[in-house]
């Protein structure tokens, strides 16, 4: 009897036999894809306790808390179980366990599974995933080295880029922001010019004001480019955002793939297998130096395109990838021309 089968069925008959037998004849430890999709069904019905017993002893353990939607966990979780292999145990944490060992590193889904586990232990070492920049970087600040992140946003740069590569004429880029969300551009309006660019920051700060601003917005840019910023861009305002544009023949890039499925037009996004790939290498490097590296971006982002949108706008769409690699090549060369 495996490991696995022992901690299932020493708990006082809180797990049946039968169950145990079960995994056990799915050959639960030699095939990763069954002990995946039970990886988070244990999560739900052992006590905390007895997930160490699930790890082979001494072996290298790496905590997993998750954000609560279990496709997200499932999906990054499977990825994680590639990039580690034989490496490491991976131990997913539950709500009502209290006490975290400081020694192992701790892999975060979102925003909210960083902010427990943080208060659940001030001193874990965390790895935080699907966080964005400007909710991480103060706790970055305030503990470098022993907090990090592969931040899932994309920089505001790589945004304004992909738009111009799918409008070469353009040359002004309207932002839409709020009094307390404004700072969120300031450094992109500084970058542009090494580009040939400029831009402009409209500000609005209730629903009143939002088309009026917007109106005024489009007749100075090409097209809009949006940043993750949920007080203007939401579900209650995006489709008047949208259909306000449109009508003027302008487009919104950004801010994520998720609003390219909205009606956006474009949008640069990283995909998993890169985020876990640069998770697996800054994890690795805790582990040897005891610190994580400064939180970064992740090192490959691909384009999603509404091709509907497109066609509607009569906007002729490159493909994907060779917007990605014009992109990749117009960043490269700026960092070179500033060096």
């Amino acid at each position: 009897m495996d490991v696995t089968t022992r901690s299932l069925t020493n708990r006082d008959g809180m797990i049946s036999t039968k169950f145990a037998e079960f995994i056990q004849s799915y050959h639960f430890q030699r095939r990763p894809s069954v002990r995946l999709a039970l990886f988070w069904l244990l999560l739900s019905i052992l006590p905390s306790t007895s997930y160490s017993q699930m790890s082979e002893p001494g072996s290298t353990v790496i905590y997993i808390a998750g954000s609560g939607n279990k496709a997200l966990d499932l999906h990054i979780t499977r990825l994680l179980t590639d990039e580690f292999g034989d490496e490491a145990s991976l131990v997913p944490v539950r709500d009502d366990q209290s006490m975290i060992g400081t020694d192992s590193p701790i892999i975060t889904i979102g925003p909210v599974a960083f902010s427990k586990i943080r208060q659940m232990n001030r001193d874990a070492p965390i790895l935080a995933l699907m966080v964005e920049k400007t909710f991480f970087q103060g706790y970055a600040t305030r503990t470098p080295g022993q907090v990090s992140a592969i931040y899932y946003d994309v920089p505001l740069l790589r945004q304004a880029l992909t738009g111009t590569t799918i409008l070469p004429q353009a040359t002004q880029i309207a932002l839409l922001a709020s009094t307390e969300t404004v700072e969120l551009y300031e450094d992109l309006v500084d970058q542009l010019a090494a580009y040939n660019l400029s831009a402009r920051v409209f500000i609005t700060d209730s629903d009143e004001q939002l088309i009026p601003t917007l109106v005024r917005a489009l007749t100075y840019g090409d097209f809009v480019l949006a940043a993750s910023d949920d007080a203007i861009y939401n579900p209650r305002n995006i489709k008047h955002i949208l259909l306000t544009a449109y009508r003027r023949n302008k487009i919104v890039i950004g801010p994520s793939q998720a609003y390219v499925k909205a009606g956006v037009l474009a949008s640069s996004y990283a995909p998993f297998p890169t985020i876990v790939a640069k998770a697996g290498t800054y994890v690795r490097a805790f582990l040897a130096e005891r610190r994580f590296p400064e939180p970064d971006y992740p090192d490959e982002y691909r384009v999603e395109i509404n091709q509907q949108v497109g066609r509607s706008l009569n906007i002729p769409l490159p493909e994907r990838e060779w917007i990605a690699e014009q992109v990749n090549t117009m960043i490269i060369s700026g960092r070179e021309d500033s060096e």
